[in-house]
Parts: C-alpha cells; structure tokens; sequence
C-alpha cells in the first residue's frame, strides 16, 4: 500500500505548473491551494495571538496542553506560507505529543528580505523567555526554510546570549543558500516538487543581494554548531535539498551534538505533510512526536533541575 501512496502524493506534486518564473502573487496562491489540501488533526483548539510583536497562531490539543512549548516555523522559501500552511505538521507535532504549539508569522521576502524571518522567530523566542518559560521547556520545530530557522535562530539566541532551547527537530531544512549540495543536480527530476531554476528564483527574493556564503544563510556548511541542543534531521531521498541534511548532521556531529539524520526512502520534500495519506508520514512524525517527548522538560522538571 505504502508504494501505491507514494505513487499518488508523486503525482499529485506533478501536476502541470505554468512556465517560466511565477509572480510572487500566483506562487502563494499555488503553495496555499496545495497545503489546503492536507489533512489536519480533529480536536485542537487554534487561536491567532500575538508573539514578540507579530502575529501568530496558537495550536492547543482539545483536552488540554502539557507544560511544554513547540515553537514551529513554517515553510516557503521565505516567501510563501503562514502558520494556517503548516497546519497539518504542527497539529499532528501538538496531537501527538499534548505539548502546545506557537507559529509565528514572520515577515516574507520579496518584501522583507534577510535578516527579517531570522529576526521575527527570535523575537519570538525572547517572547518565551520574557513570559517565563524555561528554555528547557521549548523546542523549536520547522519545515523547509522554517527547519532552516529552527536552525539559525539558535544561532542568533546563542549570539544574543540567550539560553539553547531543549531541541530542533527540522523536516526537509533548507540550510544551504549558495546550493552547492550533490543532491541539488543527483535528485533533479526525481524531486517532484523543486528545480534549480525555481529554488534560485524564491532564493534570490531572499537574498535581495546579500552573499549566501554566511553562516545565517548556509549553516550546514559554514556554522559553528558548538553548544548546540540535540537535533533530529528529517528528510527524503527524493528532494534536491537532501544534502543540507546529510551535511547539517555531519557538521552537528564533529562539533559534538547529539544529532539524529531520519532519511526515508522515495519520498519527496516535507513528506510530512501528507500525514493520513502517506503511511511514512505518520510514522516520521511518530518518531519526531518521541524525539520531543524525550527532550523537553516539563515545568516542573525543569525547576527541580535548577535546584
């Protein structure tokens, strides 16, 4: 059964897209026509909120919240997306752990070019810590350049002198603007989703100029990942984006973090999404759910630890 799912997501993601480089307009429209699409988790509670000055959506599971904290990132090459987008990842990450959710909706080039998502998902987190929440009580979650996030805002909190959080856990992370990964040419064609002339046109809306070769734009290559919380690294074989992964844990490792690389076989980029259509979906984000229930503190353990 799992073939023939795999099958049908593959062919879903290949369905014919207009030619040549789309208006920033019909790309969010395209990215929200297919998120919609994706199944969402009965019985959470979603509220729009405020966090560190932008808004942001609060998902809680229907019964209560457990005393800890996801903070997710959304996906979209920073350009297109929203917390609503997301929806399916962090509601399944709320369902199956009882832990609550804040997504921020941080600022989208071409509007708001580099540094300015890097800059909303830290003032999210400082939001946190403001409130009172113990840093071992939160992790920080994303897919695609929202796993790139989760990623580069510990490197600004630890820059700005703020505690780690507990853990990332990061699907499909884009961690590498100058694309220099083998799988960028190895899984063209196999990847259903991106080519190298579309990946280019959202990053160059990103970039707006600036040099990719810094650690805040290629972590996977360039950051010192010293002090670094565990992380656990999901992806597919088949995206273009796989070597930022593979990467990323190697760098994590020679620098002495506990790190976890998750590759599934023939499945595309943020598979997770698909959860209740795809059997690997379910079971990738089963295993991200355990990840996060091993790693986070709950409040009370937290304040025992600091006895």
């Amino acid at each position: 059964m799992s073939k023939q799912q795999r099958t049908q997501v593959d062919t879903m993601l290949r369905q014919p897209r207009p030619e040549g480089p789309q208006s920033v307009e019909a790309i969010r429209a395209g990215f929200k026509a297919l998120m919609a699409q994706m199944i969402v988790p009965d019985g959470l509670r979603t509220t729009k909120t405020m966090l560190g000055g932008r808004p942001a959506l609060h998902i809680e599971p229907g019964n209560g919240a457990r005393s800890r904290t996801i903070l997710y990132f959304h996906g979209g090459g920073f350009v297109f997306g929203s917390p609503e987008t997301a929806l399916s990842l962090t509601g399944n990450l709320v369902s199956k752990t009882g832990f609550r959710a804040f997504s921020p909706d941080y600022r989208l080039a071409p509007e708001h070019p580099f540094p300015a998502a890097i800059e909303d998902t830290l003032s999210a987190y400082r939001a946190l810590l403001d409130r009172g929440e113990d840093p071992s009580t939160i992790a920080f979650a994303g897919d695609s350049a929202g796993g790139g996030l989760a990623v580069t805002t510990c490197l600004a909190a630890r820059d700005a002198g703020l505690p780690m959080p507990a853990a990332i856990v990061a699907f499909s992370p884009g961690l590498d603007a100058t694309r220099t990964g083998e799988s960028i040419e190895t899984k063209a064609g196999i990847d259903p989703i991106f080519t190298r002339e579309a990946l280019d046109h959202t990053g160059a809306m990103y970039l707006a100029g600036a040099d990719p070769h810094q650690h805040m734009l290629s972590p996977a290559i360039l950051a010192d990942l010293t002090g670094f919380p565990p992380m656990l690294l999901q992806a597919g074989t088949n995206e273009m984006l796989l070597d930022d992964s593979t990467r990323m844990a190697a760098r994590a490792r020679a620098a002495g973090v506990d790190v976890i690389l998750d590759i599934t076989a023939d499945v595309p980029h943020v598979f997770q999404s698909f959860a209740g259509i795809l059997d690997e979906a379910d079971r990738a984000l089963d295993r991200a759910a355990l990840f996060l229930t091993q790693h986070i503190h709950t409040d009370e353990t937290a304040a025992v630890s600091a006895q």
